[in-house]
């Protein structure tokens, strides 16, 4: 049974002149913009050119060459004092032991790679956001409480005033008055600096440049704070991470990538042969030979092989191995390390659930002291510090039970991100599926418009 609870507060208005943008909205604009992204995207492009690197092995290249040098003083010689030498040749490799075919797996496997860090940075970047949004619309909601709370003191106080000039109370009753009114103001200017810090924040994450309008708030947030109560399957999720999770897909790569060098160091072992042709001009400096200026065509074949090379080939092997056994490690305390994410989102989902429950019995039990307080003050039962009191446990416990719809849907946010998916994806949080029959339930977030009844 999905139960959506929607947290309805008195929210500051829009700011003009700025944007307003949903949650899905700022993941959007975050991923176009967000310089982690952009960087994580620069990276792609430059793996893309280190493939175009390793494929030019297959492709013929074309080398220039040539030398020019007269010597001063000869002596007792009939050689031309004059040298010279230029040659263009078209070189096409035939054999390099596997090497080449290596080079270019390698760059295809680090371009797939970058894109799964890529894939894991938009991920963070997503989740971010979402918390960013939930932190916003908490502080929000938080500063609609308090004003409240503050506009209901201001409103008690004012009657004890009026009481104390007709002469029903004395000075206790306004000094308490004064003393509740006077404790809540800080808390109300303690929220709206929060709330400008999420905004702070959200727009760090955003992109957005503010140093031109340090004063001016760039954007707004739509949308009220609501939680959805689900109960994802442990086992699927933890499956779905192991196999769409970019961080361990990249680990994967890692292990595939040793594989590969290693084949690329071991072709040095191997003999390595090429075809060339080309045109050369050069000098013959003995004039018995022939004439001085000399031209024409050659063709070729021409091989490397090392024989013995010190045991710098073997060297490279031995250190490619080791570095796939760390690759491999890597990989398996990744996955451990996924795992733990999952389960910890988990647990998260679990406390949330857990105090939103405790806090909503919270509420109604503050809601029904504060109606017995006011009907003992009205019986001449009670006092005015009973009044305040309640009026204060209903303000905590509302404000607390907001927190923990805060708390949940960060838990549900980082689930998806240990998923390597969207709440979407998950079916988390989706308001557009829901059956027109199904119960739902209202948050109102706010202390009671009077106090005592007049």
């Amino acid at each position: 049974m999905l139960v959506t609870v929607t947290a309805t507060a008195i929210s500051t208005p829009a700011r003009a002149g700025g944007p307003s943008y949903g949650i899905e909205e700022g993941v959007t604009l975050a991923d176009a913009q967000n310089p982690e992204i952009v960087i994580a995207r620069k990276k792609v492009e430059a793996a893309r050119g280190g493939l175009l690197e390793a494929r030019s092995g297959y492709w013929p290249s074309v080398i220039s060459s040539g030398f020019a040098d007269k010597r001063q003083t000869q002596n007792d010689t009939r050689l031309r004092d004059e040298d010279y030498n230029a040659t263009v040749r078209a070189l096409q490799n035939l054999y390099t032991g596997g090497a080449v075919t290596n080079q270019v797996a390698i760059a295809r496997l680090l371009i797939e790679k970058q894109e799964c860090e890529l894939q894991e940075v938009r991920n963070k970047v997503a989740m971010d956001v979402r918390v960013g949004f939930y932190d916003l619309l908490l502080n929000r909601s938080k500063v609609g409480v308090r004003e409240n709370s503050v506009r209901v003191l201001d409103e008690e106080l004012k009657a004890q005033e009026e009481r104390q000039r007709a002469g029903i109370v004395g000075n206790l009753n306004v000094g308490r008055a004064q003393v509740a009114l006077s404790n809540e103001q800080p808390e109300l200017a303690n929220a709206k600096t929060q709330l400008t810090n999420s905004y702070l924040r959200l727009g760090e994450l955003f992109g957005i440049d503010s140093r031109s309008n340090p004063g001016e708030q760039q954007f707004e947030v739509a949308g009220q704070l609501q939680y959805a109560a689900v109960h994802p399957d442990l086992s699927q999720c933890l499956a779905r991470a192991d196999a769409k999770r970019p961080e361990i897909r990249a680990k994967e790569i890692d292990v595939e990538i040793e594989d590969r060098q290693y084949e690329v160091d071991r072709a040095e072992l191997r003999p390595h042969l090429q075809a060339f042709s080309g045109y050369e001009v050069y000098s013959e400096r003995d004039p018995t030979v022939g004439p001085e200026f000399n031209h024409g065509y050659l063709v070729g074949v021409s091989g490397t092989w090392h024989i013995f090379d010190g045991y710098a080939t073997k060297g490279r092997m031995q250190a490619t191995r080791a570095r796939r056994a760390a690759a491999a490690a890597a990989l398996e305390a990744a996955r451990r390390s996924v795992a733990n994410e999952v389960r910890s989102a988990f647990l998260d989902l679990e406390q949330g659930e857990n105090v939103l429950q405790t806090e909503t019995k919270s509420v109604q039990t503050a809601d029904e002291s504060l109606e017995i307080a006011k009907t003992n003050l009205s019986a001449g039962l009670g006092t005015q510090l009973d009044i305040l009191q309640a009026a204060s446990d209903v303000t905590r416990t509302r404000t607390t039970r907001l927190s923990a719809i805060y708390l949940h849907n960060v838990a549900l946010a980082r689930l998806a991100r240990a998923c390597g998916s969207t709440p979407e994806d998950l079916n988390f949080a989706s308001n557009k599926t829901k059956p027109k029959n199904e119960r739902q339930a209202v948050e109102v977030a706010r202390p009671p418009a009077r106090l005592t009844k007049r």
